[in-house]
């Protein structure tokens, strides 16, 4: 990934939620795969090191590596011995069994949470639609 690696956008942030009750390691997976959903974060960004990440976020180094490692795992991160962890180049075939209900449940989870606090269905679209890269936003 050197000479060609670019570092993280500005626009992508790793913040965590301390009420949602999802383990710390989970938010920062689902940050880093929401911000290649995205496209916030692109194949060879440059993630913050492993203690860069903990000090930012006040949490326990070990945490982020294993959020580092599990996306590791799963192809969608590539760690180069003193260079460091970047976005992987290869596309991540996603799972196919359950994608379907994964999403659904994870939408009813959204609007759920998102109601509690008293936000529209069209607020939630809203938002959703200002995640979307520029050139792919409705007109």
């Amino acid at each position: 990934m050197p000479g060609g690696a670019s570092s993280i956008p500005r626009a992508f942030r790793f913040t965590l939620d301390a009420d949602s009750g999802v383990p710390v390691y989970r938010q920062i997976i689902d940050l880093v795969l929401g911000g290649i959903a995205s496209g916030a974060l692109a194949a060879g960004h440059q993630l913050p090191t492993v203690r860069q990440l903990a000090v930012d976020l006040a949490i326990n180094p070990n945490t982020v590596i294993r959020a580092y490692r599990e996306l590791e795992l799963r192809g969608v991160l590539d760690t180069q011995q003193g260079t460091g962890t970047f976005v992987a180049r290869q596309k991540v075939p996603p799972a196919t069994a359950g994608r379907a209900r994964r999403l659904n449940q994870l939408t009813q989870d959204f609007a759920a949470r998102c109601g509690a606090e008293g936000f529209t269905v069209d607020e939630m679209i809203e938002a959703l639609e200002d995640l979307r890269p520029a050139q792919k936003r409705r007109p």
